[in-house]
């Protein structure tokens, strides 16, 4: 408890950081009448907590906080100004937090019922089935930024870093980075149509879409890395990639792992079908048969192909590896974020693979004490293209 404080930490924790293990079923939602009176927010906070623990919902009261907070134009209950604490709701009021609730009822993740979620001070959008970023890989990001600051720059070097983001998902990582390395540039690639959009829009919306390039790719297709080619050698790769062993996905929380249809009068999206954001829908038809741990389609309200690392949680971190040399520089990084039994799988598959000179150089661990992150640092002659065949500096852009 301590290592999650008030981050809801039940579905953000679990198997690596995929999702809590709290049982593997659902508690049977019924709908609840709304809340009669002209009930302050305070007891309102106190009135879904209760509903909430009743029917199994973990986090609770910070969830009912969450809510009550965002329908009062908060980011938290402890942020309100305290006459909103005990001024009376307005039937409005109510009936948002009642709608909102009921999401969580159906355990809606509270990312997406509110919308939008904080990384290191970053507001971001969030959308379902785009994966939502967790609080350790802001520590992923914490150390990319220490190594970054600790390299020392050639001289006559001019401009930061260029950096390879491999499943950008909402932008949280890239975004990150740009936002504290005011001088680098990001190319974040993700095979989602999702995830290129809502990267795409959390850029903009944070006004750093001139120095990222937003572009469709799926590390696991042969010979996909060469488009790649155009932006020039990578100083750094950067990854949060699905590394969920295929035998642990049964055991996530039902945040993830299934959705039920909404009921009608119980959720905010209760008279369309589950949308991406750009669009696509992402639903079951009636009477089909779903298998909870098939990712070739989103039946959860995240994707679950973004947290199936296979077998053994390897299969896109080997892709990432097998690609690294061809785009990084001499002496580029990878910096990864991992199951912590992987440090010694990869670290092994590294030894077998001398073709690709890299080299495992340092393993992190969360702030749980558990080894959760990967420095891999490549040496030796490039793979993919001679260095005098990489174009010049382009401009950074968001391809519309």
């Amino acid at each position: 408890m301590e290592c999650w404080g008030r981050m809801l930490r039940a579905f953000l924790s679990g198997p690596g950081r995929r999702g809590g293990a709290w049982g593997s079923a659902y508690s049977s939602w019924r709908p609840h009448r709304p809340v009669p009176g002209l009930l302050n927010a305070t007891e309102l906070v106190s009135h879904w907590t209760a509903i909430f623990e009743k029917e199994g919902i973990p986090e609770a009261q910070e969830s009912s906080e969450y809510i009550v907070a965002h329908v009062l134009g908060a980011k938290t209950f402890q942020s309100l100004r305290p006459v909103l604490w005990t001024q009376p709701l307005t039937p409005w009021q109510l009936q948002c937090i009642q709608e909102l609730s009921s999401c969580r009822l159906q355990r809606m993740p509270v990312q997406y019922i509110l919308g939008e979620w904080d990384f290191r001070g970053l507001s971001l959008k969030m959308a379902p089935p785009v994966f939502i970023p967790r609080p350790e890989t802001e520590e992923l990001v914490e150390w990319v930024l220490e190594e970054v600051a600790q390299r020392p720059r050639a001289v006559g070097a001019q401009g930061g870093p260029l950096i390879l983001e491999v499943g950008c998902g909402s932008g949280a990582i890239s975004l990150s980075l740009l936002s504290q390395l005011p001088q680098s540039q990001v190319i974040a690639v993700d095979k989602g149509e999702a995830s290129i959009c809502l990267t795409r829009e959390n850029a903009q919306r944070l006004r750093l879409q001139d120095r990222i390039w937003i572009v469709p790719f799926d590390v696991t297709l042969e010979g996909s890395w060469a488009h790649l080619l155009s932006w020039g050698p990578m100083d750094l790769v950067v990854s949060n990639p699905p590394y969920v062993f295929h035998q642990d996905m049964e055991q996530l929380a039902p945040e993830i792992l299934r959705r039920p249809r909404p009921r009608e009068g119980s959720c905010l999206v209760q008279d369309e079908e589950w949308k991406q954001p750009c669009g696509d829908t992402h639903d079951l038809e009636a009477g089909s048969q779903w298998d909870p741990l098939s990712t070739r389609g989103t039946a959860g309200y995240e994707d679950l192909a973004a947290l199936d690392g296979g077998e053994k949680g390897m299969d896109i971190i080997t892709h990432i590896l097998t690609l690294a040399p061809r785009l990084l520089k001499d002496s580029g990084s990878i910096f990864l974020e991992v199951d912590p039994r992987h440090p010694e799988l990869v670290g092994g598959w590294l030894q077998s693979r001398p073709d690709l000179s890299l080299d495992l150089v340092a393993v992190r661990k969360d702030f749980c004490g558990r080894p959760r992150f990967l420095h891999i640092r490549r040496s030796g002659p490039q793979h993919g293209c001679p260095a005098h065949a990489w174009p010049g500096p382009q401009p950074a852009r968001v391809p519309g």
